[in-house]
């Protein structure tokens, strides 16, 4: 999940250098929208592991 968030940042980052606004604002909301998911996930995994 974090190789995809840092996948849509380069993109995000490649597209903003190229001057394509639009696909650099989606790509980097998919990134943030990845990164979030990554960070409940790996808390929830944590949190889960102690329990144990």
């Amino acid at each position: 999940m974090l190789s995809y968030a840092v996948i849509f940042f380069v993109i995000a980052i490649i597209a903003a250098v190229l001057g394509f606004s639009g696909i650099a604002g989606a790509a980097s909301n998919i990134a943030w929208i990845l990164f979030v998911v990554f960070l409940v996930l790996a808390v929830i995994s944590m949190l889960r592991g102690r329990r144990v």
